[in-house]
């Protein structure tokens, strides 16, 4: 399935069909596959492409944003990639000259998509191929060892870092202040703790410039409960709640590593 935002040319979707079907043939793949083309209205203006397949029991998704066509090209090979890549090795390169970084200083920008989530329970080897497979820059999960929240990502000379909430040094915010940091000192992604729900949270900037976060689910349910003195809820799903361009959220992304220092990569599921 196809999915076209704005005046994106039929003869590009029927390339990228084509293209689909040539790469799921050589490796074998049987499954849905989602795609998504953001064609803008300016030539000037990047191009969006996502493509998502499920198959034996596994996701994969590849986003990529270029010029024009070379969008969709990208995004067909770093498919082609990741398919024919042994399961227990990355296939991204890094540094990634498909996704530059979105690092940069600008004004408050509004968090316009927040995702509550299950979080996955794993080790961070596991969490990386997660992260790898989906595409991601930065990956929320919880950390096997510890029980606490963590973040793996594409970061500094040799690519794969795992910052911990327990073990690290990241920061305790409130989600304004956390908005604030990460746009004035122009960070792509932001991994800070909740001041409120004592969560670690994954704030991170879009392709379009605006904010996504990132929250364990329940946390704010489960502070609620026990400001009140009762017993945590138990949250099965993973809701991903869009808001209003208009709501005017306060907005900032970087993430904050051990030592003090700061951790600096690329935005995470920038068309999700």
């Amino acid at each position: 399935m196809v999915t076209t935002h704005g005046p994106v040319p039929s003869g590009e979707v029927t390339r990228v069909v084509r293209g689909l079907g040539r790469i799921l043939r050589r490796h074998g793949v049987e499954g849905p596959v989602r795609v998504r083309l953001h064609w803008p209205d300016s030539d000037d203006d990047t191009t969006l492409v996502q493509a998502s397949i499920r198959t034996l029991g596994k996701a994969f998704r590849v986003q990529v944003a270029g010029p024009g066509r070379f969008a969709a090209t990208f995004a067909l090979e770093r498919l082609d990639r990741r398919l024919g890549c042994p399961p227990d090795e990355l296939s991204r390169p890094w540094p990634d000259p498909a996704r530059p970084s979105l690092s940069a200083v600008t004004a408050t920008r509004p968090i316009v998509r927040r995702k509550d989530c299950r979080l996955q329970v794993a080790t961070p080897a596991a969490a990386a191929r997660v992260l790898d497979a989906m595409d991601y820059d930065a990956h929320l999960f919880i950390d096997a060892d510890t029980g606490a929240e963590a973040v793996v990502c594409w970061t500094g000379p040799l690519g794969v870092r795992t910052v911990a909430r327990l073990r690290d040094q990241v920061p305790a915010l409130r989600e304004d202040e956390a908005v604030a940091r990460l746009c004035t000192s122009g960070l792509p992604y932001l991994f800070f703790t909740d001041s409120d729900a004592r969560r670690g949270r994954l704030l991170y900037r879009r392709f379009d410039g605006d904010l996504a976060l990132v929250t364990p689910a329940g946390a704010e349910e489960r502070t609620r409960d026990r400001d009140r003195g009762l017993q945590p809820r138990a949250i099965a799903s993973c809701v991903r709640r869009s808001l209003p361009n208009t709501a005017m959220w306060p907005s900032a992304v970087a993430l904050s590593g051990g030592g003090g220092g700061t951790v600096v990569g690329t935005a995470v599921e920038k068309l999700a």
